[in-house]
């Protein structure tokens, strides 16, 4: 059964390391195939859409992601292309309750990464997928969405 993990919030100076890349040997083990599991559950607990390593407090490379088919993992992600065009939207954060704000992302990217089965993936990403990618990828180099958002507001948590 998944374990609801708990999610670390600002000021917790992890979430200002840039996280380290995860070795492929490290996939094919069960402790990884939980981490998994948990983030993902973790995640959809949370109403997120997105949840990377580092908001857990683990210093790695490995983001979950929901999509209509439900959630999927990036490991080792890196972003190869990036649109010209941007676009601005509304950003929240699982690290950062109750602010949101306006952040300007590109429209589309081209993501490069390891799936959890150690299999290599190129993904074209536009909408809103590119925008939580790029999100969940900042988390990964200490970067949160306020660093670089516009109009925060506070809300109730």
């Amino acid at each position: 059964m998944a374990k609801i993990l708990p999610v670390i919030t600002m000021p917790d100076p992890q979430l200002r390391k840039r996280s380290r890349p995860l070795d492929t040997a490290g996939l094919k083990t069960a402790d990884f195939t939980v981490l998994c599991r948990d983030m993902a559950a973790t995640m959809l607990k949370k109403d997120g859409i997105g949840l990377a390593a580092p908001q857990i407090g683990k210093n790695i490379r490995l983001v979950v992601i929901n999509s209509k088919s439900g959630p999927f993992f990036f490991v080792n992600p890196k972003l190869k292309k990036k649109s010209l065009f941007k676009e601005w939207g509304d950003e929240g954060c699982l690290s950062v309750p109750g602010v949101f704000g306006r952040v300007k992302r590109h429209k589309t990217v081209v993501c490069e990464y390891l799936d959890e089965k150690m299999e290599k993936k190129s993904l074209t990403a536009a909408g809103l997928l590119a925008r939580v990618l790029q999100h969940e990828v900042d988390h990964l180099d200490g970067v949160l969405f306020v660093d670089l958002a516009k109009d925060l507001k506070k809300t109730e948590a």
